[in-house]
C-alpha cells in the first residue's frame, strides 16, 4: 500500500504549470518572443521557464540553429499530450465554473433557428426546469465550444465536428411559401405562374451544395421563362419568412423555419412541393459538458421536441400526399 501510495506522489509531482505553459507556446510558435508576446511575459522570463524544465527533465527541448528553433524528439514526443492536458485543464476549469453556478446553461443557436424554431419553445424547458436560467446566445459566427465558455451548440450543417458529441436534430427541406393575402390576388397553382411573382432569396450563408436557390429551383421543373436570378435577396432565413409573411412575394424557404407560420395560416405553400436537402440541425457539445445536469435536462428535452416536430410533419405530408 505505502509503495503504491509513492508511485502516485510520484506521478503527481509536476513541473511548475508556468514552465510547462512557456514551453507550449514557445513549442507551438518555435519563437520565444511570439510566446512572450502570448504570455503577456518578457522573452527573457520565457528563456528562463524552458531553462528550468529542461532542468527538472534533465534533457534539451529546443535545437537552436541560424534558421531559428527546432524541437529536439523528446519535445515533439512529449508536445501532443502536453498540449491535451492543457485542453483538458481548461475543460476542468470550465465544469467548476460551472458546477458553481449550477442555474446557468449557454447555448448558441444561428439567428433564424433561435429566432423561428428554439425561442418559441423555450417556455416549455424553462416551466419544467425552473432551476435553469437558459442564456440563449444568437449569431452567424462558429463558436469554438472547447473554450468552455458555450456548454453547447445547435448547428446546421453535415454533422462533422471532430472532438465533440454530436447528436442529430433534425432534417431540413426547402418549398415556396406565400402569404394567403398574396395569392388571392396573384394565383400560384403550378410552377409556370411564378412568372406573376416577385421571387424572394434566402441568401443565409450555409453552404450547402445540395440546396437549390430558386435558378437552380426552376431549372430542375424545366421553367425557362421565369427570370431565378431577380427579386430581394436577405442575409437571414427568418428574414426571408418574414418578408412573404408580408406579401412581398414567393419565398424558397426552409420549412423548419418556416412551419410556425404554415401552422398558424401567415403563410401557405400552394405547390406542395419540398425539396430534402443535405444539411441538417445537430446538437454538438464538448464530451465533459454532458455530465453537467442542466446540460442533461435540455438534450432530453430537446430531442424530444425535434422528433415531436418531425414527426408533425411527417403527418402533414402524409395528409397532403407529399
Amino acid at each position: 500500500m505505502e509503495r503504491n501510495a509513492e508511485r502516485t506522489g510520484d506521478r503527481r509531482r509536476l513541473p511548475p504549470l508556468n514552465a510547462l505553459r512557456a514551453f507550449e507556446a514557445a513549442a507551438r510558435h518555435l519563437n520565444f518572443s511570439r510566446a512572450a508576446d502570448e504570455l503577456s511575459v518578457t522573452p527573457g522570463a520565457v528563456s528562463q521557464q524552458i531553462q528550468n524544465l529542461e532542468d527538472y527533465v534533465g534533457a534539451a527541448l529546443f535545437k537552436r540553429t541560424p534558421k531559428g528553433l527546432l524541437l529536439t524528439d523528446a519535445a515533439q514526443t512529449a508536445l501532443p499530450a502536453l498540449r491535451e492536458a492543457f485542453d483538458r485543464l481548461a475543460e476542468a476549469a470550465s465544469l467548476l465554473t460551472a458546477a458553481v453556478d449550477g442555474r446557468r446553461l449557454t447555448i448558441t443557436a444561428a439567428p433564424s433557428f433561435a429566432a423561428k424554431w428554439l425561442v418559441p419553445r423555450l417556455g416549455k424547458f424553462e416551466e419544467a426546469h425552473p432551476q435553469v436560467d437558459v442564456w440563449l446566445s444568437a449569431g452567424i459566427e462558429v463558436v469554438d465550444l472547447t473554450a468552455g465558455e458555450v456548454d453547447l451548440a445547435i448547428r446546421y450543417g453535415s454533422g462533422r465536428y471532430p472532438g465533440l458529441e454530436v447528436a442529430r436534430l433534425m432534417s431540413e427541406a426547402v418549398l415556396p411559401v406565400a402569404s394567403p393575402d398574396l395569392l388571392a390576388r396573384q394565383p400560384l397553382a403550378e410552377p409556370a405562374d411564378l412568372v406573376n411573382h416577385v421571387l424572394l432569396h434566402d441568401g443565409s450563408p450555409e453552404l450547402d451544395d445540395s440546396c437549390p436557390d430558386w435558378s437552380m429551383w426552376l431549372a430542375a421543373r424545366g421553367l425557362k421563362n421565369v427570370d431565378g436570378a431577380r427579386g430581394p435577396r436577405f442575409n437571414q432565413s427568418s428574414l426571408v419568412i418574414e418578408a412573404a409573411v408580408n406579401g412581398r412575394g414567393v419565398a424558397l424557404a426552409k420549412r423548419t423555419l418556416a412551419q410556425a407560420d404554415l401552422d398558424a395560416g401567415r403563410l401557405v405553400a400552394p405547390l406542395q412541393i419540398a425539396t430534402a436537402v443535405d444539411f441538417a440541425y445537430y446538437l454538438v457539445h464538448p464530451k465533459a459538458k454532458g455530465r453537467l445536469p442542466q446540460v442533461k435536462a435540455f438534450v432530453a428535452w430537446i430531442k424530444a421536441e425535434a422528433e415531436a416536430h418531425e414527426a408533425a410533419l411527417r403527418a402533414i405530408d402524409n395528409g397532403a400526399g407529399i
